[in-house]
């Protein structure tokens, strides 16, 4: 072995045991009590949500970690659950959670137990609640700076560090500002969750915990970058959690796990002191929301934060407290469709669920009508163009504090290694045609208030998050549903709709790809089949 192969082993051999001793660090967390004795193979058991994981819960967790936030608030605010025994339910549940898809980063179960007693200790004496989310769990992505917890974002190179910089100490005393207020408003924090490195994939992958799975079908992607919240709240290892989307990563863990996911536009909630990958790249932004089990839930969370005036404190939240529409709800809507964006087709599950909540729309006594807008193709090529604005520099810099190897997932967009910068009058050419592609999206939805009958343009568009219901690892080769809503900035919930039945939902065996990308895309549908994938949720975009 020559001399320069020796050091490349010498260092992949370091950062190795870097990464070994930080998830050994992060398991050992786990109550002895809490571990399973044997982990199974994800084709010996696929599915480990349901009476699966019910087995090594008792009656009582099973009851608080199948009751969604708005049901949990409603129990530890009149004093009918403790808050710390809800605390120690969710922390045993997303201690399984994690055991069968490696969806934690951080576990902080014990800090989170002594909050949940202040919490019934204040209870006690003052018989009123600390806040709206009094004694409520709430996971994070490992995004979120909490004290005293560490915030890797899935690089070897950031463990022992803030960011990347070591010597600061501020790693045991900052926190981010969506922590502090979901902190005053009683919130339980106790874990944070699994990211590709990076953030910049559709399936969360990293040298640390290595891939995250799918908790309904192991063979298969939580999804991300918010993959480990999507594991999660899929497994009911937390009742809500919050995620950060800058091309899908809220709203794909939540279509890949039947959850809901509130992916709101820029400046809504609060960003300020959060970690970030490619942090001062301002012409898509990464936003912040909230997974949930449910749509109340949601509701819950964001109207609860915006009562803490979050614009005092960031200064990109604007000014804007909770709006209540209640007002539409007797009115009939208007629903754009869009099945598919000539691209890549989505799979016949996908379909199928789209075609049920039209049906849906329908009954309800509202209307849909075709969305035809602007080439989607223009809106994800300019954003694709952003993504790589400076050549992949930051990135391959957190990378080459460890030397790790890049997941092949995350290479395919930024390679092995950086490449030119573009140049600042070239951003500035990229941000006018973004401009011009929002304008002429906005003026292609204000027009359709001639097809709806109501007055109105349409109220939203529906259509996919991804062409499949949940990708087969490696195989996430099309980004182009999710995308699409970060260049034009709308708020977005995904909405899960049923589940992929194998026996119903069949492969066209006489279909003719569109392109390469298609063609990909449609292997892994044979792929899916093969795998008898049923009962895998399907979900779509609900655009507002």
């Amino acid at each position: 072995m020559d001399t320069m192969t020796k050091k490349q082993s010498a260092a992949q051999s370091l950062w190795q045991q870097a990464a070994r001793t930080k998830r050994d660090s992060v398991n050992s967390l786990i109550p002895e009590a809490w571990r399973l004795p044997s982990i199974p193979s994800s084709n010996d058991q696929k599915d480990v949500t349901g009476i699966y994981i019910w087995q090594f819960l008792s009656a009582k967790e099973i009851e608080i970690t199948e009751t969604d936030a708005c049901g949990i608030v409603s129990r530890t605010s009149s004093g009918a659950w403790k808050a710390r025994e809800v605390a120690e339910a969710f922390s045993h549940r997303a201690a399984l959670a994690h055991q069968l898809t490696n969806c934690l980063h951080e576990i902080f179960f014990d800090a989170a137990l002594d909050e949940a007693q202040a919490q019934d200790d204040y209870f006690a004496m003052h018989k009123r609640p600390i806040g709206p989310l009094h004694g409520l769990p709430v996971s994070l992505k490992d995004q979120f700076h909490v004290k005293g917890v560490e915030t890797t974002m899935g690089y070897v190179g950031w463990i022992g560090t803030f960011e990347g910089r070591r010597g600061s100490g501020n790693e045991l005393i900052y926190e981010s500002e969506m922590v502090r207020e979901l902190r005053s408003l009683g919130a339980i924090l106790y874990c944070k969750t699994s990211v590709p490195h990076t953030l910049m994939a559709g399936e969360t992958v990293n040298n640390i915990i290595g891939y995250t799975w799918n908790p309904k079908n192991r063979l298969l992607s939580a999804g991300g970058s918010s993959g480990g919240e999507g594991a999660l709240i899929g497994l009911k290892g937390s009742p809500v959690g919050f995620g950060t989307d800058i091309g899908g990563s809220i709203r794909i863990p939540a279509a890949f796990n039947g959850l809901y996911g509130l992916r709101p536009s820029a400046g809504r909630l609060p960003y300020e002191g959060m970690a970030n990958s490619m942090d001062g790249q301002n012409s898509v932004l990464s936003v912040v929301g909230p997974l949930a089990t449910s749509v109340a839930s949601l509701k819950l969370l964001v109207k609860s934060l915006l009562s803490q005036e979050p614009w005092l404190h960031d200064p990109l939240v604007l000014e804007l407290p909770w709006r209540d529409t209640s007002d539409l709800s007797q009115s009939q809507l208007t629903f754009g469709i869009l099945k598919d964006d000539g691209v890549v087709r989505p799979h016949p599950p996908v379909i199928r669920a789209i075609d049920m909540v039209v049906d849906a729309i329908k009954r309800a006594g509202h209307q849909v009508i075709e969305w035809s807008p602007p080439s989607h193709t223009e809106g994800t090529r300019l954003v694709d163009e952003i993504y790589v604005l400076d050549g992949g520099h930051d990135v391959h810099s957190a990378f080459r504090l460890s030397g790790e190897i890049i997941a092949d997932q995350v290479a395919a967009m930024y390679g092995k290694e950086p490449v030119a910068e573009k140049s600042a009058s070239s951003i500035a050419a990229i941000n006018v045609k973004k401009r011009n592609y929002q304008r002429k999206y906005l003026e292609y939805w204000n027009s359709t208030s001639g097809m709806t009958g109501t007055g109105r343009p349409v109220d939203a568009f529906i259509m996919p998050v991804a062409p499949f219901a949940a990708a087969r690892p490696k195989l996430y080769n099309y980004y182009g549903y999710s995308t699409i809503i970060n260049i034009l900035d709308y708020a977005t919930c995904t909405v899960p709709v049923t589940l992929v039945d194998k026996d119903i939902d069949k492969s066209d065996a006489n279909y003719e790809p569109r392109n390469k990308v298609d063609e990909i895309a449609w292997r892994s549908c044979e792929i899916t089949n093969h795998l008898s994938l049923d009962w895998l949720p399907l979900t779509i975009n609900n655009c507002l």
